[in-house]
């Protein structure tokens, strides 16, 4: 392999010669090869928007050739099109900064502006990583923000997931409003319900959720950058925090603005706990429907079996014809990751001293990887099973009318204990609960048959 020759403070190493990355980047190719795994893409196109809006801002206020401002920016828009992504190759478990991957952006987006100025890879006289590319910011300032615009960048496809799996469940509770069926607590016989009803909750948890993640992204917006080392500004222009902020709202269409403390902005990540606490929230209801959506599906014949979910694979190797909830299956798996990963992120979090988190690579992965998986399994979720269930309205009426607990709609007539006593009997004989009120004399058929309306009982109301 053809290398050049690149020097830092460390000393000399060799860097293959086509290489856009340079000698840090290859320091820590060296020193983190831990699990093959690199920087979310959201992350990374966040931190090359940041380092094009420096370019524009610094060259504006006078600090930078305008020149060597124009490569940057036409470097950063090429891998901001898709380009020369292969080489951000460090690893996410890196030093705690971030340092490895803002300087791994600052030297591939330098090798590439050189190129364009007509220069070759490593000849930082042209356009260097720090001086230039780095201008007036510190990885200390870049990363915090970049987990906040990433996590944004990332977030609108799991809101727009959010909205079209509860719009399939009030399709759903529309659709089954007329189908009566047992209501079940503590997973034993309780008073009836419409299977609509319980879809139509489904979808009011969802919506609610996504309101809940809405609020915690809106403070995301605020941002840091200016703060460079420490949150003091040092060797940043007095206009540059206004700057930035007004540039990168331009430049990615969102409006950002001016953290309210810098010192602040840099030392806490209060608000990607915020935002991975709400995707906690949302995966544990998430997952609670998965397994109603299991439970209610399941059988075909010694299961509950009130609803039908899509088949979408064969479910064993061994038994043929066997289709399993596999789309519910990977939802529960998705969000007993994306809660996992909430508890690193807070334990990253609590994790940073004085002026400076140093767990945050492992935020800017873990946060962005549980809002990119959510996103994908609820819209699969919502396609691929939720559209495609129809209800078995035969089984849900047999279980709703031999439900022991629709003598409840006895109490305001009877009491609750002669209530008591009729189910008793009724489990006991196998005699129907209207023949023991019969027998019995306490109430008139007339009477019974007002009362004994399955739909009325899915409904508030007294019946007499």
């Amino acid at each position: 392999m053809k290398t050049r020759t690149e020097k830092d403070s460390l000393g000399e190493i060799g860097v293959p010669v086509d290489a856009y990355y340079g000698i840090q980047t290859a320091r820590a190719m060296d020193n983190f090869p831990i699990s093959g795994i690199t920087a979310r893409p959201a992350y990374l196109e966040a931190t090359i928007h940041i380092k094009k809006a420096a370019a524009v801002v610094n060259s504006g206020l006078g600090l930078l050739d305008q020149k060597i401002a124009g490569a940057i920016m036409k470097a950063a828009d090429e891998v901001l099109a898709g380009n020369l992504r292969e080489w951000f190759v460090v690893d996410i478990y890196q030093a705690g900064a971030g340092t490895s991957h803002n300087m791994n952006v600052n030297e591939v987006l330098a090798n590439r502006a050189i190129e364009i100025l007509g220069g070759k890879k490593g000849e930082y006289t042209l356009v260097h990583p720090n001086d230039h590319v780095n201008m007036s910011q510190s990885t200390n300032d870049v990363c915090p923000t970049a987990i906040r615009i990433g996590a944004l960048l990332e977030s609108q496809a799991l809101l727009d997931g959010l909205d079209e799996l509860a719009d399939v469940f009030e399709q759903k509770a529309a659709e089954f409003d007329t189908v009566v069926k047992s209501g079940r607590t503590h997973l034993m016989d309780a008073v009836p319900v419409r299977l609509g009803q319980e879809f139509g909750a489904y979808a009011a948890s969802i919506n609610k959720h996504k309101t809940a993640l809405g609020y915690a992204l809106e403070s995301l917006k605020e941002l840091g950058i200016g703060g460079t080392a420490a949150g003091t500004g040092l060797n940043a222009h007095p206009e540059y925090r206004r700057r930035m902020v007004q540039q990168l709202t331009t430049q990615i269409g969102m409006e950002f603005r001016m953290a309210e403390n810098y010192f602040e902005a840099m030392q806490s990540l209060r608000p990607m706990v915020g935002c991975s606490s709400a995707l906690r929230n949302c995966a544990q209801d998430l997952s609670r429907i998965a397994n109603d959506i299991r439970l209610l599906g399941s059988g075909p014949r010694t299961g509950l079996a009130e609803i039908q979910l899509p088949p979408v694979q064969p479910g064993s190797s061994i038994m043929p014809g066997k289709v399993n909830p596999s789309m519910a299956e990977m939802v529960n798996m998705v969000c007993y990751q994306v809660i996992g990963l909430d508890t690193a992120i807070t334990l990253c979090a609590q994790a940073g001293q004085l002026e400076l988190n140093v767990m945050m690579p492992l935020v800017a992965y873990d946060l962005l990887h549980a809002i990119g998986i959510l996103a994908r399994a609820v819209t699969q979720f919502s396609r691929r099973c939720i559209a495609g269930i129809t209800a078995n309205e035969e089984r849900c009426r047999l279980y709703a009318e031999n439900s022991t607990s629709i003598v409840t709609v006895l109490n305001p007539h009877i009491g609750y204990a002669a209530a008591a006593e009729i189910a008793k009997e009724y489990m006991a004989t196998g005699k129907s609960i209207r023949e023991v009120v019969l027998e019995k004399g306490l109430l008139t058929k007339e009477q019974l048959d007002r009362v004994f309306d399955l739909r009325k009982m899915t409904e508030p109301g007294i019946y007499v």
